[in-house]
């Protein structure tokens, strides 16, 4: 499937939706790494988004996101917003015909991911949620590990994500924003539990949860953790934690035959190692430390230029989401809401 009449081997133009930080990470090196153009940007204010189109060599600002998602020369939508605006910026970008590559969380909560996919379905585009991680060579290997039966018979899977504390005034502390431990980090530990599917005897289902309020925030998770279970009787636990005493991001697979562990699977560029323990001994192998975020903005270039499938999809947004909020109300939390229809943010 081809962008608006580009040619094969065009560069594909994006517009950036907002100047937030993950970006420069996210889509600004990895569009150099790769070749892309960033042809437009917009944010909460013209200012804003020229001073981050000047830095980072976007090649226009525009004065709002609906201009950016309008725009004829842009081919695909790259959204970075705050989790409430994501559902309302990805359904707005496909109903303009333009693919999609949003930043996890896909929506506030699984009914609006599903208004989303419903909406991208039959169209032709590419639609995805920014699970970059799969795209690196050591969760690549990870898995291949279970493909081949090096480690054996899926038993057990931990995958575990905690940062510092962003601070008080960090709008993912915001119920309104959707923020929450579990939507900004717990979705990656539940994600990658999820794709351990084809060799737990399908999806994982969830057997509790439990989670802590963050202080002063009522309804918004400072942690979360998560207990599952596979349908071949292997069992999971994903945690999350966005106010640790440390930084991890590890992602541990118990085979009948072996185990192996990923180092940092959400920022290989930081540490690549895979450490696995078999019968015949322990060793470490690393993968590179190329970015994760540039490995998947060559996967969504082919997707969009050549058709080549990309190994998750809108359906597979909703699953999660409809995971995150099955933890939430195992948790005794309600659901994120979506943005309100009298728009409590303000939606440019």
């Amino acid at each position: 499937m081809t962008g608006t009449g580009a040619e094969p081997g065009e560069p594909l133009r994006i517009g950036v939706l907002g100047a937030a930080r993950i970006a420069e990470l996210a889509i600004v090196g990895p569009a150099r790494a790769t070749g892309t153009r960033l042809v437009a940007i917009a944010a909460r204010d013209r200012a804003r988004a020229s001073g981050f189109a000047a830095e980072h060599g976007v090649e226009q600002a525009l004065d709002s996101y609906a201009d950016v998602v309008a725009a004829p020369e842009v081919e695909a939508v790259y959204d970075p917003l705050p989790n409430a605006l994501h559902g309302t910026w990805n359904r707005a970008a496909i109903d303009a015909g333009k693919h999609v590559l949003s930043e996890k969380p896909f929506a506030a909560n699984a009914e609006e991911a599903a208004d989303v996919a419903a909406a991208a379905r039959g169209r032709g585009l590419v639609v995805v949620e920014g699970f970059h991680y799969l795209h690196h060579p050591v969760t690549r290997r990870l898995h291949e590990l279970l493909a081949s039966g090096e480690l054996g018979e899926l038993v057990h899977v931990e995958t575990t994500l905690e940062i510092r504390d962003p601070g008080a005034d960090d709008p993912r502390w915001s119920l309104a924003l959707a923020g929450g431990a579990t939507m900004d980090l717990g979705c990656y530990s539940l994600h990658a539990q999820r794709v351990l599917a084809p060799w737990g005897g399908g999806e994982p289902e969830l057997v509790d949860a439990r989670a802590g309020e963050r202080p002063g925030a009522p309804g918004v998770d400072e942690w979360l953790e998560a207990r599952l279970r596979f349908p071949s009787g292997a069992t999971g636990v994903a945690r999350c934690h966005m106010a640790s005493d440390r930084r991890q991001m590890t992602y541990r697979v118990v085979g009948s035959r072996g185990e192996a562990l990923v180092a940092n699977f959400v920022e290989p560029h930081l540490d690549d190692r895979l450490v696995i323990e078999t019968p015949a001994g322990r060793h470490v192998e690393r993968h590179g430390t190329r970015s994760s975020y540039t490995y998947q903005l060559e996967a969504f270039v082919r997707a969009v230029r050549e058709g080549v499938p990309m190994p998750i999809d809108a359906d597979d947004a909703v699953a999660t989401m409809r995971l995150i909020d099955a933890c939430y109300v195992a948790a005794g939390l309600r659901p994120r809401p979506r943005l309100g229809a009298t728009g409590a943010h303000p939606v440019r």
